[in-house]
């Protein structure tokens, strides 16, 4: 049996004293209908609060941002009280919680954006992925490409969805740079084809990821903000020319700004899916702050890669679905629940909160 106290040692995180170095990954669950946050999420959430750090499913900073129906939003008064009840749920069992805050772009339907209009995104560049509609899955409509002069409402989005994001009692945000979202779209060049400051070299691609982390390290601090970024993962059809370029020039410009964290989806997520080779640890060499190392981990390779320094925290989902209590399992070495993929977005209790505890297994 493998020795994971190191994993269960306490961490520093900006102002934040950390109970261990274990990360509950943001998961999409689809179960906030209207976009409000419910009692449901609070309870979710707060059965999970001996993780080290908790960052919350794709939140989305506007009614543009939203890329489909059951996911929540951090824009309205109605939404940052839903939020309050998940923070305070949270902080009452002892647990640290950021928002990840998130804009679909070109993700999206026109039945779920506002005013029926097309979602937005760097160039015309078709997703070929299905949202969750009113009327069913439904594939992602063809977006606009958005204007020079719309970029700082954006920025203003998420700056926005920031101060919200203290409103709600978060600990700090997560900015979703990654899985093909919208900044992710800005980035690569495969959905980023813009003649302006904001497309061609490696530089002008990164720069509204930068303006947008700027933004909301001043409203937050930057001891509290956090991102996460995808550099080979393919997900919504996504793929860089020269991926190790892009993100050392993104990780160069985040230390500018100095984000606690860099939370990196090493790799494809998807089951199967062919792995590109990219340098990891340069990136980890590379940054500045806490680096949180995500997807296919299991314990023993978490042990591992924290005794060789090439992470610092270490972000489980599938196991965080199945095992609320998932610190307390590891500790004493308990058999895991099963996943059940059936239930990942079903809405309700099933597979949600009724996965069983260690106590009552």
């Amino acid at each position: 049996m493998t020795d994971i106290s190191s994993l269960l040692e306490p961490v520093r995180l900006g102002p934040y004293a950390l109970k261990n170095r274990i990360v509950m990954s943001p998961m999409t669950r689809n179960r906030s209908p209207g976009a409000v946050p419910n009692q449901l999420n609070a309870q979710y959430y707060a059965q999970r609060a001996s993780a080290g750090l908790i960052v919350t499913e794709s939140t989305a900073i506007s009614p543009q941002g939203l890329g489909w129906i059951d996911s929540p939003g951090l824009y309205s008064g109605e939404q940052i009280a839903g939020w309050r009840a998940v923070t305070d749920a949270v902080h009452a069992r002892d647990g640290r919680i950021f928002v990840q805050l998130w804009h679909t772009g070109r993700c999206s339907h026109v039945c779920v954006q506002p005013g029926g209009q097309a979602p937005v995104a760097p160039s015309v560049v078709p997703s070929r992925g299905r949202s969750r509609t009113p009327a069913g899955r439904l594939e992602h409509s063809v977006p606009r490409a958005l204007e020079l002069e719309e970029l700082p409402g954006i920025v203003g989005q998420y700056r926005q969805a920031a101060a919200n994001a203290l409103a709600a009692g978060f600990d700090g945000v997560e900015v979703h740079a990654g899985n093909g979202y919208l900044l992710d779209q800005f980035l690569r060049d495969c959905t980023n084809r813009r003649t302006d400051a904001y497309g061609g070299s490696a530089h002008n691609r990164c720069r509204l990821m930068l303006e947008v982390l700027r933004a909301v390290a001043q409203e937050c601090g930057c001891d509290r903000v956090g991102v996460r970024i995808s550099p080979t993962n393919p997900h919504h059809d996504m793929v860089d020319s020269d991926p190790e370029n892009l993100f050392s020039t993104a990780v160069a410009g985040l230390n500018d700004i100095a984000p606690v964290y860099l939370h990196v989806v090493e790799g494809a997520t998807a089951p199967g899916a062919a792995q590109i080779p990219f340098d990891y640890g340069k990136l980890r060499a590379l940054f500045s702050g806490i680096y949180i190392a995500n997807n296919g981990y299991t314990c023993e390779r978490a042990v591992e890669a924290l005794a060789q320094h090439t992470a610092d925290m270490f972000a489980f989902g599938r196991f965080y679905v199945a095992n609320p209590d998932l610190v307390e399992r590891l500790r004493v070495g308990a058999c895991l629940n099963p996943f059940d993929p059936e239930t990942l977005y079903d809405g309700g209790v099933r597979g949600y909160t009724d996965y069983p505890l260690l106590a009552t297994a």
